[in-house]
């Protein structure tokens, strides 16, 4: 049976797009659950296989794989542009929403009732990170395996603060190694479909020739804006070192938004000085209530470095060209993992070799995860105090009341960030 009744035409497609960037809140659990909602059970643009063969392959690249996921469906359906478009239109609403709420905080943060809503928000996030954490778990740990290597990754990052790529490399050969050996079937390659694709085509299929030429324009255009500001302002202008930096965690950082961020969270606070712990948690609140990727998250990082070391521009122009050059950093070599990998994985899609790999991956990022949601609650649930931190018990109700509205009642991400804001306020001017 052919794989669609009728293709989409680009124009559908750009329009569906569009829309998935002003809906897509509730971090990557919640963008994927909307895409495949909406492209595989009411669209029916693409099938269950391919579907899940991009995510767990997009669960193994760096970067933030609700945007790799949605670059590789739009390649699927129509090839590069196809990719570009759905993959820009992803980023585009939440970037511009951002941007002024940073600016409003920068320029406004210390007014009090400002700082009661973010004191409201901050125990809602550990809770929606929580429940990142079994949703993600329920979809990825469905053998005994499965959760030893989710629990291995989390002491690996937790107590002996192994690296990411570690991790990842080590969870994808054990799949590996599992579904060689394995004889019972435990690992089971993906559903063979017969449904067409775009990446059937010549110009989208896997050459020598494209992988250069894709490596090379996305590279080029990757560099490019680090170079400028390097040439126009100095190669220590902390631009550049933004640039640099982001550059590098799109290379390295694994696991999507939730595992990158105590990465970036940690050199960013620790190492740059370029905001405080308490002001990192306060972005993720913001990028929370955004629609699009969370790992927008890192676009505040780069205002308010930028904000805080201006010179030689005003501030706001430095903050804004710092949160550009982030994103552009952090987004574009999303487009190059998928563009250069994905023609490779369609070929490899039977392959249970390649299937029990990215089924590990997947499991190790759980850990990850959790590994993220434990850090919050012990930042935010506890008041750094003489002797024995303090428990935050006005944190510690909120968390706990975001989490039964989050994981019982169903109540949608913004909705809670709100009314956790309102809880804030209210309790201060108390």
């Amino acid at each position: 049976m052919d794989w669609m009744a009728r293709p989409p035409t680009f124009r559908e497609a750009c329009r569906f797009w569009c829309k998935l960037g002003f809906i897509s809140f509730g971090g990557p659990t919640g963008q994927i659950a909307i895409m495949h909602t909406e492209l595989v059970d009411r669209k029916k643009w693409i099938d269950e296989s391919h579907f899940l063969h991009a995510l767990n392959y997009c669960m193994l690249l760096p970067g933030p794989e609700a945007t790799q996921l949605a670059t590789y469906c739009g390649w699927l359906l129509h090839g590069t542009w196809g990719g570009i478009v759905a993959g820009a239109l992803f980023v585009l609403p939440s970037v511009v929403l951002l941007w002024a709420l940073s600016w409003i905080y920068v320029a406004h943060g210390n007014v009090p009732w400002i700082a009661a809503i973010f004191y409201g928000l901050k125990p809602a996030v550990t809770a929606i990170v929580a429940v990142a954490v079994i949703k993600i778990g329920r979809r990825a740990l469905k053998q005994a395996w499965l959760w030893a290597v989710a629990a291995a990754a989390f002491v690996a990052i937790f107590f002996f603060r192994a690296p990411f790529p570690v991790i990842i490399a080590a969870a994808g050969l054990l799949g590996f190694a599992a579904s060689r050996w394995s004889r019972s079937g435990a690992v089971s390659p993906m559903i063979t479909s017969t449904r067409r694709v775009e990446s059937d085509r010549p110009a989208n299929r896997a050459t020598w020739i494209r992988a250069a030429r894709v490596t090379a324009v996305c590279v080029s255009l990757w560099a490019a804006p680090v170079l400028a500001a390097g040439m126009l302002l100095g190669w220590d202008h902390v631009l550049v070192r933004e640039g640099v930096f982001f550059s590098k965690a799109a290379m390295v950082t694994f696991g999507g938004a939730y595992a990158v961020l105590p990465y970036v969270g940690q050199e960013a606070v620790e190492s740059f000085g370029w905001l405080t712990a308490a002001q990192m948690v306060d972005g993720l609140g913001l990028a929370e209530t955004t629609p699009g990727p969370l790992i927008m998250v890192v676009q505040f990082v780069g205002f308010l470095g930028a904000w805080h070391q201006p010179a030689p521009m005003t501030p706001l122009a430095a903050a804004t060209l710092g949160a550009a050059i982030t994103t552009w950093t952090t987004f574009v070599p999303c487009f190059l993992w998928i563009f250069l990998g994905a023609p490779y994985v369609e070929r490899l899609r039977d392959s249970r070799l390649l299937s029990g790999a990215l089924t590990a991956v997947t499991a190790a990022v759980v850990g990850v995860v959790l590994n993220l949601a434990v850090w919050f609650a012990l930042q935010i649930l506890f008041q750094r105090a003489p002797g024995m931190p303090r428990v935050d018990w006005f944190a510690v109700v909120v968390a706990a009341a975001a989490f039964v509205a989050l994981q019982r009642e169903k109540v949608g991400v913004v909705g809670v960030v709100l009314g956790a804001g309102l809880l804030g306020l209210a309790w201060r001017l108390l």
